[in-house]
């Protein structure tokens, strides 16, 4: 019996797009199943035998169920992803994959095409807000509070600020 989360994302008939566009942006990702809808409920659901229900895959070692459902739900940035990075690389490397709206941009926090938030952020920022004194973890906040995508080395400047 398999125990454990898996991640639920509810897309508007477009989960395939969904998580071909995530394989593509994560390498190591893989499907590891694919439903599909049978006869049952499909005056319900509008959804054809043999449309594709869910796809549960993997992410980052995370297991996911992208739900082919429809337009009832959408997603918010009450719920986000978070991604930590160890080099600057790889924080321009997502931001730039996920990335589709610049309003949404803040803190480290994007939203990509499909509408999920996700947290872009260094890896080494918990460490900074909760091992640091006082004086470091202001400055840090201070400094990211007015980033949009995190820079890795200003942040450790001013961490490392006398």
């Amino acid at each position: 019996m398999k125990k454990g989360i898996t991640l639920c994302l509810w897309f508007n008939n477009n989960a395939k797009e969904a998580v071909d566009f995530y394989l593509g942006v994560f390498k190591g990702s893989k499907i590891i199943e694919t439903d599909h809808y049978t006869d049952v409920g499909e005056n319900i659901t509008g959804h054809k035998k043999g449309d594709i229900l869910t796809i549960e895959f993997e992410v980052l070692d995370t297991r996911m169920l992208a739900l082919n459902a429809g337009p009832e739900f959408k997603f918010s940035p009450a719920i986000s992803l978070v991604i930590e990075c160890n080099t600057q690389d790889e924080i321009d490397y997502y931001w730039e994959k996920l990335s589709y709206v610049p309003e949404s941009e803040q803190c480290g926090w994007i939203q990509d095409k499909f509408g999920i938030s996700w947290q872009i952020v260094p890896a080494d920022l918990s460490r900074m807000l909760i091992s640091g004194r006082p004086e470091q973890r202001k400055r840090v906040t201070e400094k990211y509070m007015d980033m949009k995508k995190f820079n890795i080395k200003e942040l450790n400047d001013a961490f490392n600020a006398i």
